[in-house]
């Protein structure tokens, strides 16, 4: 944590439908402060963003709307087709996240902020970012919720679900890695009392390493 920071910097990951969002959800409502990478990366390829503009001179005018915003289907369907496609992708959008996110925790810095900073990205581990916190939560659930969760919120039939949950890290290697794991396999209440433990101890780590 650096010395001019007051706060812990928590990442939340976990995988595909394991309920992320709701733990995220829970956490601000416990007055921790979200930096979602997601927005993030909505964000930083707005229209007229030079993200945007680097984008439609790499991938054409065909991945742009009518309205001209980015029509993130068709680029997800390219780049999800070829990996050096990906790959580029990434080295326009990557940095321009990072600034944003660098950015943000100067601002709270600024502030005084001195709670939990929760940076909530899906690829944190596989992308080596997770290095960079101070604290790690892995939110985990058993594959066959995951497939039923897919299922009822994309509408992803079972084989289909299944290859999505399979193209990912597992989620007990990405578990080994957490200092913290919520499983989110049951009901919300159980969710709720498991986000309030963590919550309490990540609170608890920050005030030990705060201490003089």
């Amino acid at each position: 944590m650096s010395a001019s920071r007051k706060f812990l910097l928590v990442g939340l990951t976990g995988g595909i439908a394991t309920g992320k969002s709701t733990v995220s959800e829970i956490l601000r409502s416990l007055g921790a402060e979200i930096i979602d990478a997601d927005r993030l990366a909505r964000d930083v390829v707005e229209r007229e963003q030079p993200a945007w503009s680097e984008i439609v001179a790499e991938f054409g005018r065909g991945v742009v709307s009518p309205d001209g915003t980015l029509d993130r289907k068709k680029l997800g369907a390219i780049v999800f087709a070829d990996p050096d496609r990906r790959r580029r992708l990434e080295a326009i959008t990557h940095p321009a996240i990072r600034a944003r996110f660098l950015a943000r925790l100067d601002e709270l810095a600024a502030q005084g902020f001195a709670g939990l900073v929760v940076f909530d990205a899906p690829v944190m581990i596989e992308s080596g970012g997770y290095k960079n916190m101070d604290r790690l939560v892995v939110v985990v659930t058993d594959e066959a919720t995951q497939a039923a969760r897919l299922r009822g919120r994309d509408g992803t039939d079972d084989a289909e679900g299944r290859r999505k949950i399979a193209s990912q890290m597992p989620l007990a290697e990405k578990a080994k890695l957490a200092d913290y794991v919520i499983d989110n396999t049951g009901d919300r209440e159980a969710t709720v009392e498991q986000v309030r433990r963590v919550f309490r101890a990540l609170m608890a780590d920050l005030r030990a390493r705060s201490a003089p």
